[in-house]
């Protein structure tokens, strides 16, 4: 399941041509599925499926983020810069976003568990640290060219690194958590592509 490969095409594409093209015409990128709407509703004699469908819920802040970027702009450096770092913060949001709902989650109701779940919230804590370390060198470098290009491909190495992330892996580790995710709405939401 990858929630987010098409996201991440036109992200890559984004910040490439904002590498390469500082001082050409704006780019757009392509619309992206702001529409995932999560129903919960899990019974509640299922506590397995109730946690995998909260740990989803948690990782959709993330995806709906990601699906609703700003475009970076790589008309001029200062545009790239602004852009890009505009672009890092709603990085950074959806990740403060999917680590709150994550972190109050807890354990799983399944013994020896909860590896996955800490794992993908280790992961998700660096990659913020690394994200907001690229947006805060992008602010101070703003209007030196060759500065702001080395940023940029720190956005985009940040960026990456979220694309290479498991957002499951939490549930897919664990056999019953991996079951349970497939009885929560949440999750089979995840599964679905983008529009």
């Amino acid at each position: 399941m990858r929630p987010r490969s098409t996201v991440f095409a036109a992200l890559t594409t984004t910040i490439t041509i904002g590498l390469a093209g500082c001082g050409q015409q704006a780019t757009q990128a392509p619309a992206r599925d702001q529409g995932l709407s999560v129903t919960t509703v899990v019974p509640q004699a299922d506590p397995a499926a109730r946690w995998a469908d909260a740990y989803c819920g948690a990782v959709t802040h993330l995806v709906r983020t990601l699906a609703a970027l700003p475009t970076v702009d790589p008309s001029t450096p200062q545009q790239a810069s602004r852009t890009s770092s505009d672009l890092l913060s709603s990085v950074v949001g959806g990740l403060d976003q999917s680590l709150a709902g994550l972190t109050s989650l807890g354990a799983p109701p399944v013994p020896s568990a909860d590896g996955g779940r800490e794992d993908v919230i280790g992961q998700f804590a660096d990659i913020r640290e690394q994200a907001e370390s690229a947006r805060q060198r992008i602010d101070a470098v703003r209007g030196d060219a060759a500065a702001t290009k080395e940023a940029l491909g720190e956005a985009k190495a940040t960026l990456d690194r979220i694309d290479a992330l498991d957002y499951l892996k939490g549930l897919k580790d664990v056999p019953a958590l991996e079951a349970a995710e497939q009885r929560a709405p949440a999750c089979r939401q995840l599964d679905q592509p983008p529009r």
